[in-house]
């Protein structure tokens, strides 16, 4: 089970407690919740424990998913453990519909307006927005955890597999092509992409061959999008046929070959872009910064008899991974919003104006997002509601419970249990 966090009356970081030691202790009075997500507990008298334990923070960082776990080294007990949802591909999406409108409206019969992208210049190490929002999301839950956890230690995934420089350590350049490991990169992405299993039957746990999709023979090209996972019968069966003509009495399994085919690199390359990046943050924090390779996590997970899952990845990474204690673990979903929009106005598909946004982001102290409890004691909605609330100027809000949406709570009954952070959360 996740423990719980605890800091002292000067805010500084104490070792995890039990939950069922945390709510002894707010229900004694003696400690005071300071915030909700991750659970944070404050004490309230001086308290002083000359034993507290480092703590090792670990991530995995992925295109869509990053793996978060605060792991003890010294008994290998895992305190924490989250996903964090990143927004980086809705960010892309995003500036591509503003470049479109924007464009859109510049070749429209209207007023000349000059476009403005050389007026521009990128600083050292920029990355799309896209990409730094990735960097920027650990970079905060990074900070958030140091507050409350004491931390004396970060690792990192840093590639996939890089065993070539294992034993190579100067390795360089076309070396990285032309060496004895030539080959294993791709073999590792084709075993994750086609799921360790042949594509044809759908075999698992036997030796797989690459195999040419469109034959080599009938002009087919050496291509990764012309190359699948088969085992040896299906390999010899289909010999030089067309796949079409291989697979024409299953066409499901057909259409998924050729989906897969065409699927896009975007995630690896997003990874590959900020893990440099990422990893320069992480040595800003002054703490000492452990790097890892997929293989090793992939070895030690597979050693401990763990299955494959984003968290458990982070709990595996680097050399230093002891005998880990996850019984009970509640992980933490934790989804990256953002803070809302700076549009003046909504658009409609065609970039006009068709609404007015309000410009005024408090209302009655409150701001739409915030987690918030409402004890109605009077009316039609009496009863109590916490959720998301979304405020009119008015004062009366809209809050978003597990039930469904109520409408028209007064600002009144509203009381705030978690302000809005940018980040969604779910157990």
């Amino acid at each position: 089970m996740c423990k719980v966090f605890v800091i002292d009356n000067e805010k500084r970081s104490l070792n995890p407690i039990h939950p069922a030691q945390a709510r002894q202790l707010l229900k004694r009075g003696k400690a005071a919740v300071f915030r909700r997500f991750p659970f944070t507990i404050v004490v309230k008298e001086s308290y002083t424990d000359a034993t507290v334990s480092p703590l090792r923070l670990k991530f995995d960082p992925g295109a869509k998913y990053t793996g978060i776990a605060l792991v003890n080294d010294v008994n290998g007990e895992v305190v924490f453990a989250a996903e964090l949802k990143h927004r980086g591909f809705a960010i892309r999406d995003a500036l591509t519909s503003r470049r479109q409108l924007r464009r859109s409206r510049r070749s429209r019969k209207t007023r000349y307006r000059q476009p403005r992208f050389f007026n521009r210049t990128r600083p050292q190490g920029w990355l799309a927005p896209s990409l730094q929002s990735r960097v920027e999301n650990i970079k905060t839950w990074v900070n958030r955890l140091r507050k409350v956890a004491p931390i004396t230690a970060i690792s990192q995934e840093l590639v996939k597999f890089d065993t070539q420089l294992i034993r190579h350590p100067d390795i360089q350049g076309k070396e990285y092509q032309q060496g004895t490991l030539a080959g294993f990169e791709t073999r590792q992405y084709f075993l994750e992409k086609w799921n360790r299993e042949c594509a044809y039957c759908g075999i698992k746990d036997v030796p797989l061959q690459i195999e040419h999709i469109h034959p080599k023979s009938k002009g087919g090209s050496n291509s990764i999008t012309n190359l699948t996972l088969s085992c040896e019968k299906c390999n010899l069966k289909k010999g030089t046929q067309d796949i079409k003509n291989f697979l024409k009495k299953d066409k499901s399994r057909l259409e998924k070959i050729l989906a897969l085919t065409k699927k896009s690199l975007a995630d690896a390359a997003a990874v590959n872009t900020t893990r440099f990046a990422l990893l320069e943050v992480l040595k800003s924090t002054g703490l000492p910064v452990e790097i890892g390779s997929g293989g090793l996590t992939k070895f030690n997970r597979t050693q401990q008899g763990l299955n494959k899952s984003h968290w458990l990845d982070a709990c595996c990474v680097g050399a230093s991974t002891p005998i880990l204690k996850i019984k009970g673990i509640r992980l933490l979903l934790i989804t990256a919003n953002g803070h809302g929009t700076r549009q003046s106005c909504r658009t409609d598909k065609y970039g006009f104006p068709i609404r007015h946004c309000s410009r005024t982001k408090f209302h009655f102290g409150f701001q739409t997002g915030d987690i918030v409890k409402a004890v109605v004691t009077k009316g039609k909605k009496i009863g109590t509601y916490i959720g998301r609330i979304a405020t009119r100027a008015t004062g009366s809000f809209n809050i978003s419970t597990v039930q469904g949406l109520i409408q028209g709570i007064s600002h009144k009954y509203c009381k705030t249990i978690h302000k809005k952070d940018g980040y969604a959360y779910a157990i």
